[in-house]
């Protein structure tokens, strides 16, 4: 459990005066947390030799910074807003392996941001008929197929209020990653949507009240969308446009990318139809095609799997640890690399080496966006 006054530091240390998020996240992964910023704060250079005398500089009075965060904190209490620093385990397990990761969220909602499937669902603000038309098909087939995946997107026009308005009809949580604080909604148009995805999912932002949404933030919102995913889809792209910038960073974090093709010279396909071409992203056409690119277990093949009497009984061979990841694959089979870390209790740097020899005993088989299967 993160202590209030951890979460309080941390906040006052992403609103440092003259660095960036990514020092703040430097920062707090060598010393630990935001309280242990704090109080080295006139030693830095001593208990990080490499640390840049700018940077030293730049942390020594914290005055303003801590009562901003008195304020927020004050704020995030009276409208039951959650802090999830980058060491809780309720912060998002996949976003947490990102290099770029915020070192603290700002939550409201009920939904569990480390469902065993997690996808974003992105595009153009300008959606199509045609574009409309595959967000409702596509979502309303995967929850027939998988009904447990967590819907991500952005809250705003086109694509992304579709696919929250879709997940919430067909019975999914849905989570909205926003570019600003929690004090407000932006677009304004989508207030009752997100007040029902609060209810049904939740919403999600590294940014403290009273951040307004400007450009940059849209695109330093993406990282979040695409980091806390198993996959970013996307549905429907101009030749430019955020949902391309959402690809390359999903890419870049070695997630899975798949798109919907479109009529060749339709200027919303046009982006989706660059992506297939350049092999940086998996053509779909519907979420059969999704679930067997991405190898996820159906609902059916699990209910099957149970029917048949093949769920894995324990290995007399195995080691605790290799014990440990069977006993939770045969819990939620198709599990991602992360997950399996956070429900096991693993170091990654570990993890990989016991799957490895798992997969050579035949037990375990990885497949797309570093996630394993356990074999029957």
């Amino acid at each position: 459990m993160i202590s209030e006054q951890e979460k309080f530091y941390t906040i006052a240390l992403t609103r440092m005066t003259g660095f960036n998020s990514q020092m703040a996240l430097q920062l707090y992964q060598e010393l630990g947390g935001g309280q242990a910023v704090y109080e080295h704060r006139t030693d830095l250079m001593t208990v990080i030799p490499d640390c840049s005398p700018r940077l030293a500089e730049a942390v020594c009075n914290w005055d303003d910074a801590l009562k901003r965060a008195a304020a927020e904190m004050e704020f995030v209490t009276k409208h039951d807003i959650r802090v999830l620093t980058l060491n809780d385990e309720d912060y998002p397990a996949r976003l947490r392996e990102c290099t770029d990761a915020p070192v603290v969220l700002y939550y409201k909602g009920n939904a569990d941001l480390n469902q065993a499937h997690v996808i974003d669902i992105v595009g153009t603000r300008h959606c199509t008929t045609y574009g409309q038309d595959l967000v409702h098909r596509f979502i309303t087939r995967l929850k027939e197929l998988c009904p447990e995946v967590l819907i991500v997107s952005g809250l705003a026009y086109g694509v992304d209020i579709c696919a929250h308005r879709q997940a919430l009809e067909s019975g999914y949580e849905t989570v909205g990653v926003l570019a600003h604080g929690l004090d407000q909604i932006y677009p304004n148009h989508h207030r009752a949507t997100a007040a029902e995805m609060i209810r049904h999912g939740g919403l999600l932002t590294e940014y403290m009240s009273q951040t307004e949404p400007f450009a940059n933030n849209f695109r330093q919102r993406n990282r979040i969308v695409a980091g806390m995913s198993d996959a970013t889809i996307i549905v429907e792209s101009a030749y430019k446009g955020g949902a391309l910038i959402t690809a390359r960073i999903a890419l870049d974090y070695g997630r899975d990318v798949l798109a919907f093709p479109g009529a060749v010279g339709a200027p919303y396909s046009e982006g989706c139809n660059n992506l297939i071409r350049d092999n940086k992203a998996g053509l779909i056409t519907s979420a059969d095609d999704f679930i067997a690119a991405i190898g996820w277990q159906t609902i059916a093949q699990h209910e099957h799997a149970k029917s048949n009497g093949i769920e894995r009984e324990m290995f007399p061979d195995l080691t605790p640890d290799e014990q440990a990841i069977v006993m939770q694959l045969q819990k939620t089979n198709d599990l991602q690399l992360n997950m399996l870390s956070v429900k096991t209790n693993i170091p990654i740097s570990q993890l990989t080496a016991i799957l490895f020899q798992l997969e050579m005993k035949g037990v375990v088989r990885s497949l797309a966006g570093a996630t394993y299967h356990l074999l029957t």
